[in-house]
C-alpha cells in the first residue's frame, strides 16, 4: 500500500508550510513527504520568516540533514549556522541535535574519530527520545571502521530505545543497520529476514524517508548476493524512484554500484558500464570519498569480467587513491584491493598482484573477526531468533573441531615424516641384501614386495598433501610449482607400484612405466586431447637405481614440453626413444615438434627443471646434448653399470 501511496500519489504536491496553523511546519520526512525535489529550496526560503527560535532550529537541522545527501559541504555550512545560532541563544538541546548532524556529515567525510568525540559530547545534551538516532550514527562510525560487533551493538541500543518509546521509526532503522551488518558478514539470509523486517516498521509510518529508501537498497544487496536477481531489481528500482524524487545523491550512487555488479551477472554489461557512470556523477554530486571509492571499485570489477584488465587496474587505483590513510573502512578498502589483485594476476602483473592479495589479507583479517561473527551471531538471539542460539553454539564446536583437526593433521605429518625416514632407512639396508634374500625364501619376497607397496602409498599421501597445499594458494607461479613437484612425486611412486605389482622385484620395465608417466603428465596438465606422446622403444628392465633418476628426467622434460612447446592448445606430438646400445650403455631421445628454441634462448620460468636434469644426469654418469631443430631434442646417453 506504501508503495502505490508514493509512486501513484498525485504530482502536485502540498505546501511544507501552512500560516493557518498554530505550528504551521510539516516536518519533513516526519509528518509529511508530500512534496519535491526542490524542498530544500522552500526550507531554505522560510528561514528569514521564522520568529520562533525553536521553530528556526528545527528547519535549519533538517536543511542541514536532508542536504548531507546532496552535498556535504554545504550540509555543513547550515550545520555549523545551527551550532553558532544555538550556542548564542544559549540552547544546550539544540546544540546537541546540532551536533548530532555534524557528526553524521563528518563521518561521511572520512573523519570519523571527530565524529564519535562530538556524538559522545551530545549525548548529554540531547532527550532520551534523540538517542536512538544518536547511537546509530554511533554504529556507522565502527562500521566504517571495521568493527562490525561493536556497530551490532549500538544497533541494539537503538532497538531498545525504539521499543521503550515506541518510536517505529527508530525500531525500523535499528533492523536496516542490522540487515547491513549481516550482509557484511555473508549472512544474507539473515540480512534479509532484517531488512524485510525494517520495511515493515518503515511502512506503518506512512512516510517515505531517506532511510527508508536505504533500507530497500539493502534488502536488495542480500537479494542480489542471494542469487535472486529479478527481486534485486524490483527493489534497487523503487529505492532509484525515491533518490530521484527528493535529491538521496548518497543512496542514489549506493544502488548504482549495486546494479553495475547485477548487469554484469546478467551480461547486460553495456547496462553495468552506464551505472558505473551514474555510481561516479552522484559521488561527484554529493562530494563523498566514500561512494567515490566504491563507485571506482565498481567499475574496475566490471572491467575485470570484460577482460579489460589494464583499465581495471587504472580505476582500482583511483578507487585505492580517494581511500585516504584516513579512509577508516577496512571492508571496502580490502575488497578493492582483492580486486586489484585479480586484475594483475589475469594481466599476468604477478609481483603486484601478490603485493595487493597480502593487503587484501591484512585489511580481511581486521575486518572479519571472530568476536564480530560471534557478537552479531548473538544479537541473533537476542532479537528473539531462537535457533540461532544452537548456530553460535555449533561455530564454537566447529572452532573446536578445526582446533583438533590441526593438532591432529600436525600430529599425522610428524608421524608420517619419521615413518617416510624409517622406510627410507629400510629399503636402502633391503636392497643391498635383495639378491641373497630372493635365492633364501619366497616369503621375504613377500616382505620386500610389501615394503614397496607401502613406500608407494606413502608417497601418493606426500602428493594428497601437495594438493591439498596448491589448493589453498592463489599465486599461479607456486602452484605450477606445487603441480611439478606433484609429478616429481608421482614419478617416483609408479617406480614402486611396478615393483610390488610385478614378479620383478629389482627391476623396473622402462615402456610400460613411461606410458603410465606421460598419461599422467598429459592429465595434470589437461593436454590428452592437444597431445600425442609416441613410445618407440622395445620391452626394457632397468634397475630402481637407474629408472627413478631417468623416469624424473622423463617427467621434467614432458613438464617444459608442455608449459612451452605447446602454446594456445597447439597439437602436437612428443616422442620417447630408450635403446639399449651396449651391455652397459643406454641412449634417450625425448623430442617435441613445438615452436622449438634458439640455443641463445634465456632459460623460462625458474631454471630448476634444467639444474634437476643436469644433476640426474651427472648422476647416471651420462652426457646430454640438445638439438634444435624443427622443435627441440634432448639426447642423453648413460652408462649403466648394472643390467638385469
Amino acid at each position: 500500500m506504501l508503495f502505490f501511496s508514493v509512486f501513484f500519489r498525485p504530482l502536485s504536491y502540498g505546501q511544507i508550510f501552512d500560516s493557518a496553523k498554530v505550528d504551521p511546519y510539516q516536518k519533513v520526512f516526519v509528518e509529511t513527504d508530500n512534496f519535491g525535489f526542490s524542498y530544500l529550496e522552500e526550507l531554505e526560503a522560510s528561514l528569514s520568516k521564522i520568529q520562533a527560535d525553536t521553530l528556526k532550529f528545527e528547519v535549519l537541522n533538517d536543511l542541514a540533514y536532508y542536504w548531507h545527501t546532496r552535498n556535504l559541504n554545504t550540509a555543513l555550512k547550515f550545520t555549523e549556522n545551527g551550532l553558532k545560532l544555538s550556542s548564542k541563544k544559549s540552547n544546550p538541546l539544540w546544540n546537541g541535535r546540532f551536533q548530532v548532524t555534524q557528526a553524521a556529515i563528518l563521518l561521511r567525510q572520512e573523519k570519523l574519530d571527530a565524529a564519535e568525540e562530538i556524538l559522545i559530547e551530545a549525548k548529554a545534551k540531547v532527550e532520551e527520545s534523540d538517542l536512538a538516532f544518536l547511537n546509530t550514527q554511533l554504529g556507522y562510525v565502527y562500521e566504517r571502521r571495521g568493527q562490525l560487533g561493536r556497530a551490532a551493538d549500538f544497533a541494539l541500543e537503538s532497538l531498545r530505545l525504539g521499543e521503550k518509546l515506541n518510536d517505529k521509526k527508530a525500531i525500523g532503522l535499528a533492523y536496516s543497520d542490522l540487515s547491513n551488518l549481516f550482509w557484511k558478514q555473508e549472512k544474507y539470509k539473515e540480512g534479509l529476514e532484517y531488512g524485510l523486517k525494517a520495511l515493515s516498521f518503515f511502512e506503518e509510518r506512512n512516510v517515505v524517508d531517506l532511510d527508508y529508501d536505504f533500507t530497500l537498497y539493502v534488502v536488495g544487496n542480500n537479494y542480489l548476493s542471494l542469487k535472486q536477481y529479478k527481486k534485486a531489481m524490483e527493489y534497487y528500482r523503487r529505492s532509484i524512484d525515491i533518490g530521484e524524487r527528493y535529491g538521496f545523491y548518497n543512496n542514489l550512487s549506493d544502488v548504482y554500484i549495486s546494479l553495475v555488479e547485477l548487469y554484469a551477472f546478467l551480461n547486460q554489461f553495456e547496462r553495468a558500464e552506464a551505472a558505473g557512470e551514474n555510481a561516479i556523477k552522484y559521488a561527484y554530486l554529493l562530494d563523498n570519498a566514500f561512494m567515490l571509492m566504491r563507485s571506482y571499485l565498481s567499475v574496475g570489477e566490471l572491467q575485470i569480467q570484460t577482460n579489460n584488465y589494464p583499465a581495471a587496474i587504472e580505476n582500482i587505483q583511483k578507487s585505492i587513491e580517494v581511500a585516504t590513510p584516513n579512509f577508516g573502512d577496512g571492508f571496502f578498502l580490502s575488497k578493492a584491493y582483492k580486486s586489484l589483485g585479480r586484475a594483475y594476476a589475469q594481466n599476468e602483473q604477478y609481483k603486484e598482484a601478490y603485493a595487493a592479495f597480502a593487503k587484501f589479507d591484512s585489511l580481511n583479517s581486521i575486518v572479519f573477526t571472530a568476536e564480530a561473527d560471534q557478537r552479531i551471531a548473538q544479537l541473533q538471539t537476542e532479537f528473539e531468533v531462537a535457533q540461532k542460539e544452537n548456530t553460535i553454539q555449533l561455530q564454537e564446536t566447529k572452532l573446536l573441531q578445526q582446533r583438533t583437526s590441526q593438532n591432529l593433521t600436525s600430529l599425522i605429518a610428524g608421524l608420517l615424516f619419521l615413518m617416510l625416514l624409517v622406510l627410507f632407512v629400510s629399503f636402502s639396508n633391503n636392497r643391498k641384501k635383495n639378491r641373497l634374500l630372493r635365492k633364501q625364501n619366497v616369503e621375504k619376497g613377500f616382505l620386500l614386495k610389501e615394503i614397496h607397496h607401502r613406500v608407494k602409498n606413502n608417497l601418493e599421501v606426500v602428493s594428497s598433501l601437495l594438493a591439498l597445499q596448491t589448493a589453498q594458494i592463489k599465486d599461479p607461479n607456486i602452484v605450477s610449482a606445487m603441480k611439478e613437484s606433484q609429478n616429481r612425486v608421482y614419478s617416483m611412486s609408479i617406480i614402486h607400484q611396478r615393483l610390488y605389482q610385478n614378479n620383478h622385484l629389482s627391476s623396473i620395465e622402462m615402456k610400460d612405466y613411461f606410458v603410465n608417466l606421460g598419461s599422467h603428465v598429459l592429465d595434470s596438465f589437461g593436454q590428452e586431447k592437444h597431445i600425442n606422446i609416441n613410445y618407440k622403444m622395445s620391452e626394457l628392465h632397468l634397475d630402481v637405481d637407474t629408472a627413478v633418476p631417468l623416469g624424473l628426467i622423463v617427467n621434467e622434460l614432458l613438464t617444459n614440453s608442455l608449459k612451452y612447446a605447446f602454446p594456445n592448445k597447439y597439437k602436437g606430438e612428443i616422442t620417447i626413444v630408450l635403446d639399449k646400445k651396449s651391455p652397459h650403455e643406454i641412449q634417450l631421445l625425448v623430442k617435441d615438434n613445438g615452436i622449438g628454441q634458439t640455443q641463445d634462448e634465456p632459460v623460462k620460468g625458474t631454471g630448476f627443471g634444467k639444474k634437476l636434469i643436469d644433476l640426474l644426469t651427472k648422476q647416471l654418469d651420462g652426457t646430454m646434448k640438445v638439438i634444435y631443430t624443427s622443435g627441440t631434442q634432448y639426447l642423453f646417453n648413460f652408462k649403466v653399470h648394472r643390467l638385469p
